[in-house]
């Protein structure tokens, strides 16, 4: 079970990342969202190392309990940002142009089951 969660979260934060990658409109959509803008840069390329860590199993479990500080930080971000009027919500842009919708409570449960993915990839 928890080689099957580690591989799935891994392709997430692959998939992610290189998402990013592709879209030219995702580092507004951070900024907007409360990333700041000396970190952007990072994000995805960080997501990307991050999910070849996980699918290849390497220096385990340090790699899962990097995502899961990572995906608590983006779903505070993402709470953060849920506070604002549905009007003035940022784009989620998770998945790059893929996901590019408001923040909502769908962005907030994505995000605890992949936290749980993460735990599970723990061995928790």
């Amino acid at each position: 079970m928890s080689i099957a969660a580690r591989i799935v979260l891994g392709a997430v934060f692959l998939l992610s990342g290189a998402l990013k990658l592709r879209d030219r409109s995702w580092p507004a959509a951070a900024m907007a969202l409360g990333a700041p803008r000396q970190i952007v840069p990072f994000i995805a390329p960080t997501e990307i190392i991050l999910g070849a860590l996980l699918v290849a199993g390497v220096a385990m479990p340090a790699p899962s309990l990097l995502a899961e500080l990572a995906l608590a930080i983006f779903t505070v971000a993402i709470l953060r940002a849920m506070r604002r009027p549905l009007s003035q919500r940022p784009i989620c842009a998770c998945f790059g142009r893929w996901s590019a919708r408001p923040v909502d409570s769908s962005s907030v449960v994505r995000n605890l089951i992949l936290l749980a993915l993460a735990a599970v990839s723990n061995g928790f």
